[in-house]
């Protein structure tokens, strides 16, 4: 058995984090606040241990890897399949913005409806589908009974969280916004045909061990 656990971790924060834009796959760094969180982050996520970081190819994300790579002497590989969600021509804009130019379109992506984003963007679908195969991609490279972190986008963590969840598409809205620099944990099933199960979201903790599991 694998018995494998996996961390979805989101960047730090960035300028247009602070101003509200949307950034889906426009190539922003880390502000200051953002390289302190990864920072702040990284000091906790090393007491996990993880054999195995992965990280978006977005320097956002990539650079919040980093931090913990430094700490626990490993390397960051970067695949674009741990991208945000393209957002199209909603990209830059404000929600405010956002909600002024493209009300009724916002509003039923923001329902949950498989729409694309930006009218050329990613469908929540797509999102998670490469997600996964990402996740499949790089989890050979992780030993049994250890952790494998990935330093994503909240989008994309999100859906992916749904997606191995087993959760329906149309509901992956009703799982929260995650924060910057606050993860996903879940842990391998023991039959590749069974949903991952949740163990923390949005957490900025580290996950304490279960006395008794009634399943």
């Amino acid at each position: 058995m694998a018995n494998r656990q996996l961390v979805l971790w989101r960047h730090g924060r960035t300028s247009w984090n602070l101003q509200q834009r949307f950034q889906g796959q426009t190539d922003i760094p880390l502000d200051e606040v953002g390289e302190q969180q990864a920072k702040n982050a990284a000091q906790l996520l090393q007491h996990l241990k993880p054999s195995y970081i992965a990280s978006s190819d977005l320097m956002r994300a990539n650079k919040t890897g980093l931090e913990l790579a430094k700490l626990v002497n490993l390397e960051v590989p970067k695949d674009e399949l741990f991208r945000e969600t393209a957002h199209g021509l909603w990209e830059g804009l404000t929600y405010s913005e956002l909600k002024t130019k493209y009300e009724e379109e916002y509003l039923n992506w923001s329902a949950g409806q498989e729409i694309r984003p930006g009218s050329t963007g990613e469908t929540r679908s797509e999102v998670a589908d490469r997600m996964v195969k990402g996740i499949a991609k790089h989890i050979e490279n992780v030993p049994d009974d250890s952790v494998f972190v990935i330093a994503t986008h909240g989008g994309a963590a999100r859906v992916a969280a749904g997606k191995l969840m087993g959760l329906p598409a149309q509901t992956w809205v009703s799982l929260g916004i995650i924060s910057n620099c606050s993860w996903i944990v879940l842990n391998e099933p023991a039959q590749p045909n069974l949903p991952w199960r949740l163990v923390e979201y949005n957490a900025g903790s580290l996950p304490t061990p279960a006395l008794s599991d009634d399943r």
